[in-house]
């Protein structure tokens, strides 16, 4: 993790970043232990804020959408706001409210599909749990704790081939109710299911299992992220899909050149909630950025009308990962808008503003780019398939801002494990760079 500088080696650093990021809540604790041995200064929603100019500054929303700021030289009625936005979540499978049920002797965990993940990837791979608990603590107070199993204990083994025999021709199915529950102990006919599994809790956050009331939880991948290819020119993990974009944005706004002669207000917000449509108070369709930036303008003297004009002068970048051309399967792709990974960033254009790029803020995002001498990319989705979305539309509406949609091109988007190229991270940091410093 970085702690005083950012890395020389911005891969191993992803990599470790999103290692101990296993889940939405420990990816926005990553960024705030970031942010902190740079000295940012954490704000509380229900105090008021008393806010210096040129200081570093960070809020937390219901522990897994996070805000970053630093104030610049001018008003943010005359420069503006530069905000890079991402989101802090991915898709997978999440622990239901009764979790553990026994079948044969085997304990099982019940589990809903939260966002679009690649379901078969999840099989036969070293499966744990990270997320967090809610409890009372001695005092009778409601509070909270990130916990993390570190060593495998789950798994989803596959069925035997010679009881599927056409699994290579028609690709693995998986039921979702009956098929997905992943093993994780084998009990003798004492034992139940339910507290067994708040034992294992209470083994892993130190807090007694009769105080646990809930938790949300999430199914991760406990095998390292790894650079690949035969000149070390990929790397892999779970989670690219978006803490690879969280993390450049973070590793931008925490360059010192950026942070010492920022004029603009530079903002980083990264929400929760991304994969299932972001409709939540924690989502960027909710009110936390709006909130942020409004605070902001209030603390620093601002009346409605120096907020409109912050806001008309303002611009956000939503850094989202792409779909990098996959050579297997060259007719999932547009022929004339293929994207290559290791070829620089990606601009994404949907007619039907699935992304927020129009023709001014791409020209915006390519002008950065050539500032930074960094190559580029324009993606357009094939007609015939459904495109996806980001937090970009919906940011943009709601703040009235002028946006652009961007990011890295990848490989097995959605899958427990992803790929994408170590030059387009390094490309990424560089241009969002220049967007700050602009």
């Amino acid at each position: 993790m970085t702690t005083q500088m950012p890395p020389d080696n911005p891969i191993q650093d992803l990599l470790d970043f999103i290692d101990c990021s296993p889940s939405p809540w420990h990816a926005a604790a990553s960024v705030e232990a970031a942010a902190q041995a740079f000295q940012f200064v954490k704000l509380d929603e229900t105090a008021k804020w008393q806010l210096q100019a040129g200081g570093r500054y960070y809020v937390v929303r219901d522990d897994s959408s996070i805000v970053l700021f630093v104030l610049g030289s001018k008003a943010p009625s005359d420069a503006g706001f530069k905000i890079a936005g991402a989101h802090t979540d991915s898709p997978g499978f999440r622990i239901r409210p009764h979790a553990a049920t026994v079948s044969s002797g085997f304990a099982r965990l019940g589990v809903e599909i939260y966002g679009g993940p690649i379901l078969a990837t999840f099989t036969d791979r070293d499966l744990s749990l990270a997320g967090r608990i809610s409890y009372l603590d001695e005092h009778g107070k409601l509070s909270y704790r990130l916990v993390r199993f570190d060593q495998p204990l789950l798994r989803l083994p596959n069925l035997a081939i010679h009881m599927n025999r056409g699994v290579n021709e028609d690709g693995l199915k998986l039921h979702k109710q009956n098929e997905l529950p992943p093993l994780f102990a084998q009990l003798t006919g004492e034992q139940l299911p339910q507290p067994y599994f708040l034992a294992l809790l209470e083994q892993a956050s130190g807090i007694e299992a009769a105080q646990i009331l809930s938790w949300d939880l999430a199914v991760y991948d406990t095998q390292k992220g790894a650079v690949w290819g035969a000149n070390r020119e990929f790397y892999a993990d779970s989670q690219i899909d978006n803490l690879a974009s969280c993390h450049a944005g973070l590793q931008a706004l925490l360059a010192d050149t950026v942070m010492n002669d920022a004029q603009s207000t530079l903002v980083c917000a990264f929400f929760d909630h991304e994969e299932i449509g972001s409709q939540s108070h924690v989502g960027a369709a909710g009110s936390f950025l709006a909130d942020t930036l409004q605070r902001i303008c209030i603390a620093t003297g601002m009346d409605r009308e120096d907020t409109a004009r912050a806001l008309a002068n303002s611009f956000l970048i939503s850094a989202d990962m792409a779909h990098g051309y996959h050579p297997n399967f060259p007719a999932s792709y547009d022929a004339d808008h293929r994207v290559y990974v290791n070829q620089g960033p990606v601009i994404k254009s949907n007619a039907n503003r699935r992304y927020s790029t129009e023709s001014v803020s791409a020209a915006q995002f390519i002008r950065w780019c050539e500032d930074a001498e960094v190559p580029y990319q324009r993606y357009s989705h094939r007609s015939d398939l459904p495109c996806g979305s980001t937090i970009g539309p919906i940011a943009s509406a709601k703040l009235g801002i002028r946006s652009v949609d961007v990011g890295c091109p990848m490989w097995a988007m959605h899958s427990v494990r992803e790929s994408a190229g170590v030059d387009d991270h390094d490309y990424m940091i560089r241009v969002l760079k220049r967007f700050f410093s602009d």
